[in-house]
């Protein structure tokens, strides 16, 4: 996916639909996805041999197709980043995911949060123990090998059981936008 795309939903897309600003669109935002572009991200072993980081742009696009102006994207690897044309933009560097969590918290109690991941931070401990100083649920999405050998997907399952969130694989993302929509109608 071009990284300077703007996907249709997006955050900017809306803001130029609307002629608004970016900043005012992000206010009708629900739901920050918090999305993984680390170096551990361009394996080509998610679902039918994709890249992790391919898999995951497809599922996010989605997302934003059908919940058009809902969602922010947030990009993380050594450090985060605003993504409002919708397109995490690669990095391939390390994977910070406490630090993401900390640049994320401000909106916590407002948003409810979704980490798109192969589930290997670079501090497990540290990204659980900012997870849980959240009020707001994190719910997490795995994208890696379905053979788990470096223990993402388990790090993501007790992730999202530390916040209350719900886990899911990138096989099964397509659930997740009915999902996320149930979560946007509840307190």
């Amino acid at each position: 996916m071009n990284q300077t795309a703007i996907v249709s939903g997006s955050l900017a897309s809306l803001a130029r639909q609307n002629n608004t600003s970016i900043a005012e669109s992000f206010l009708n935002a629900d739901v920050i996805v918090i999305v993984d572009v680390s170096g551990s991200m361009n394996q080509s072993d998610a679902r039918n041999g994709q890249r992790r980081y391919d898999v995951a742009c497809q599922e996010l696009a989605r997302l934003q197709r059908e919940l058009p102006g809902k969602i922010a994207v947030v990009a993380f690897s050594d450090h985060a980043e605003f993504a409002p044309g919708g397109v995490p933009p690669y990095s391939g560097a390390g994977t910070n995911l406490a630090g993401a969590l900390q640049f994320v918290k401000v909106a916590d109690g407002l948003v409810k949060f979704v980490v798109i991941s192969d589930g290997i931070p670079d501090d497990e401990e540290r990204a659980l123990a900012t997870a849980r100083q959240f009020q707001s649920k994190i719910h997490t999405i795995y994208v890696g090998p379905e053979d788990d050998f470096g223990g993402g997907r388990r790090f993501l399952e007790k992730l999202a059981a530390t916040s209350g969130g719900q886990f899911t694989t990138s096989d099964r993302a397509h659930e997740l936008a009915d999902k996320t929509r149930r979560l946007l109608l509840t307190a």
